[in-house]
């Protein structure tokens, strides 16, 4: 089931489609934007004056660009998610984004209805990558060390939540599965990425695809 009532923040330095994802959103039932901001530091100030429940976040902006912004918000209020749309899809934008903790990356021509359903996702915290850029991360992530095929820390309920969470599972739906509360899917996942020293679901669910715990063909398109 959906969130009702998801406050978002649109950042991006030019009005027009500040406007434009505005009117889209808000014609949305159970969204509301709350704010908007033209530059990376007018971003963090207003993610601590407004806390949204989604922050929409443009990367090529004046001021500071939307990947230190990103850290910046995170450090201060690291419960928000952070959803990039940019008109940038080189891959020395994609993968510092990622790294700086957003949960997904879309491009500004991607469907209106994908980018409702990407907000929605992130507001669920959940994880919002489609199969060509999770395979454009896991190529990049290659090139870096391989860690041990699993941490003897992770138990055997862990990598099984981890399999599904790389699905872009709710934790209701992975309860459902294991046939065990939302309240211990959460203790769960929080447990995973302390342990793994990753910062939120879409990390972890690149962890699992790279570690072969589950496939890009699972993925929803």
């Amino acid at each position: 089931m959906q969130r009702d009532n998801i406050r978002v923040l649109v950042v991006d330095d030019h009005a027009v489609v500040r406007h434009g994802i505005r009117s889209l959103l808000e014609a949305q039932e159970g969204m509301q934007v709350v704010g908007e901001a033209a530059t990376g530091r007018e971003a963090v100030e207003k993610s601590k004056e407004l806390n949204p429940d989604v922050v929409l976040m443009d990367l090529v902006m004046p001021d500071i660009d939307g990947v230190e912004a990103i850290v910046r918000i995170r450090s201060a209020q690291p419960q928000i998610p952070i959803l990039v749309l940019t008109g940038f899809g080189s891959d020395d934008k994609l993968f510092p984004a990622i790294k700086a903790g957003a949960v997904g990356y879309l491009l500004k021509d991607t469907n209106p209805r994908d980018l409702v359903w990407a907000v929605q996702q992130a507001a669920e915290g959940l994880t919002t990558l489609t199969p060509s850029v999770a395979r454009r991360l896991l190529a990049e992530f290659s090139h870096e060390p391989k860690s041990e095929p699993l941490p003897e820390s992770l138990t055997e309920r862990e990598v099984e939540v981890l399999r599904h969470l790389a699905l872009g599972l709710r934790n209701g739906d992975i309860a459902e599965r294991l046939y065990i509360s939302d309240t211990t899917v959460r203790g769960h996942v929080r447990s995973i990425l302390a342990k793994l020293g990753l910062i939120n679901r879409t990390q972890a669910a690149l962890y699992a695809l790279r570690e072969g715990l589950a496939s890009l063909d699972d993925l929803p398109s």
